[in-house]
């Protein structure tokens, strides 16, 4: 069996039981950086020889877990942090698998971007992970394209270096709405810092510390007033039920829906 085991991503008593007794079992252990997962494997005691997978050598590595597979060991694979294959290598891996028709499954536990989801404030009913932006400029902007018709919580990750230069980026291509940038999360010094996207650049003139995560929505003003929801509300039910036109107002608007459910009716019985 080949075991994605999420790891904490700050916290270490987030490592559940269930992932330490696998961790425990399993004849090997796959990471990205075997010093950093030595470190967590210390913590909790777990002796099990460790070899690297990372993005350089994936493919190499992920022929040699199949290989032990066949030979019917039980293998683990974890990232440095967080869900193996979420903007971390894993997924190879599963296709492999699946593609032999080996036993795979996922060790659930924590993921940076569904903390930061919750965390930011924003609506989280649904939402769009797209990992780091492209640092080169024609990938980027057709990343940030692909963004633009999206009117639900948007999740990046992003170094902390370049978190003022993203903010600036994501204020340029969808104007000045809601946003959070969350760093150090789990951790002693978990920060959380919302506003609109220029008061974020404002605050985060000076680079912070830790990763972060910054939740957005495009094409959203920072605060939308009632008169905006209204004159939306009121088009829709030109030709959509109260149901159907609360349920779109919400999601452009990134508004609850019970509340826009509420102030449909009310100008239905106009």
């Amino acid at each position: 069996m080949l075991y994605l085991v999420a790891t904490p991503i700050g916290n270490l008593q987030d490592l559940s039981p269930r992932a330490i007794e696998v961790l425990s079992s399993v004849d090997a252990i796959y990471c990205e950086d075997t010093r950093h997962t030595g470190l967590l494997l210390t913590h909790f005691n777990i002796k099990k020889p460790t070899r690297s997978l990372h993005t350089h050598n994936e493919r190499e590595r992920t022929d040699e877990v199949v290989a032990a597979l066949k030979e019917g060991r039980d293998i683990a694979y974890v990232s440095d942090a967080g869900m193996p294959g979420i903007s971390d290598p894993g997924a190879m891996l599963v296709a492999a698998c699946q593609k032999e028709g080996l036993s795979h499954t996922v060790i659930p536990g924590p993921s940076a971007a569904i903390v930061a989801a919750v965390l930011s404030g924003l609506p989280a009913q649904s939402f769009s992970f797209f990992g780091f932006l492209p640092r080169e400029s024609k990938p980027r902007r057709e990343t940030l394209d692909a963004i633009a018709p999206l009117r639900h919580q948007v999740i990046l990750y992003e170094s902390p270096h370049r978190v003022q230069a993203t903010l600036r980026d994501l204020l340029d291509r969808f104007g000045d709405g809601p946003a959070a940038v969350l760093r150090e999360l789990t951790k002693k010094f978990e920060t959380v810092v919302t506003g609109s996207l220029s008061g974020l650049i404002e605050r985060f003139s000076e680079e912070p510390k830790g990763e972060c995560v910054i939740c957005f929505i495009p094409g959203q003003k920072a605060e939308a007033s009632e008169p905006d929801l209204d004159g939306l509300l009121r088009d829709l039910l030109e030709t959509e039920s109260v149901k159907d036109a609360a349920a779109i107002a919400a999601e452009r608007l990134g508004l609850p829906k019970k509340q826009v459910y509420r102030r449909a009716l009310e100008l239905k019985n106009e």
